[in-house]
């Protein structure tokens, strides 16, 4: 379930890969696009850019190299030529990259254009759930520690916490030991140590939690249609406390405030 210093510095390689990747996407104006030509994008910078592989794509049979959850999809949107991004829109890119057998995954919501206050808000502080459960994580500290603080902002704010995903450990494989709830309690839950490396990736919805998935066995969306959002990162447990391996450039301040 630990890792290596060595493979830690292979995940971080994958991770930074992949942070540009985001960086890339953040140069996109995305209206007017459709997910399919964005998810071609995307596929063609992992590969010819970087000389990486879309770890999602062929992964338990899934054919492209990101997830589109527009709007109310709570995760695993499917993208497709006929979705539009239209300027009001919230979307989450969630994308997986390997590089030298080692997968880092991260997801980003994106406001497209013109976004409602309300829309805005649910995005900001989808983003600050994330960053309270790294905040939680250090040696010695337990699972229930990062859910108890996700869930606990999300709650104050007055959101709910979708509880059938959750975050995963993560290394040559997608998914791998443990699973990071975004709920819990407080001292509860497997020990943290020193070399673990999972990921950490609330979803927030504007109404209930409750969710369902689309006759595409893919497409995961809010059963009252209200909005939902996502952020995801891959993050190591180090003898100092954590280490966000997918940090992103426009992250360096969020991270520092959150770890104050």
């Amino acid at each position: 379930m630990t890792k290596h210093p060595e493979e830690i510095a292979l995940m971080a390689q994958s991770g930074k890969l992949l942070a540009d990747v985001f960086g890339h996407l953040n140069r996109l104006a995305l209206v007017g696009m459709s997910t399919m030509q964005i998810n071609d994008l995307v596929e063609s910078y992992i590969v010819n850019e970087l000389e990486a592989r879309p770890a999602s794509k062929g992964q338990y049979g899934y054919s492209y190299a990101l997830n589109s959850s527009r709007n109310n999809v709570v995760c695993h949107g499917v993208p497709s030529a006929k979705e539009i991004l239209k300027s009001g829109d919230i979307i989450n890119f969630d994308i997986t990259l390997e590089k030298n057998g080692f997968i880092a995954d991260s997801s980003k919501t994106y406001l497209v254009g013109d976004v409602s206050p309300a829309a805005r808000r649910l995005v900001q502080t989808a983003y600050q759930a994330m960053w309270q459960g790294i905040r939680a994580v250090r040696p010695g500290a337990r699972l229930g520690d990062i859910g108890h603080a996700i869930e606990q902002h999300a709650r104050l704010n007055g959101y709910s916490v979708v509880k059938e995903y959750c975050g995963h450990g993560i290394g040559r494989e997608m998914h791998e030991a443990p699973q990071v709830l975004h709920w819990g309690k407080r001292g509860t839950g497997l020990v943290l140590r020193e070399g673990m490396i999972f990921t950490i990736e609330p979803m927030l919805n504007q109404g209930r939690s409750e969710v369902y998935t689309q006759q595409d066995g893919w497409t995961v969306v809010t059963r009252d249609g209200q909005l939902s959002a996502q952020f995801e990162h891959t993050v190591a447990v180090t003898k100092q406390g954590v280490q966000v391996l997918t940090l992103r450039a426009e992250e360096a301040s969020d991270r520092a405030a959150a770890l104050a």
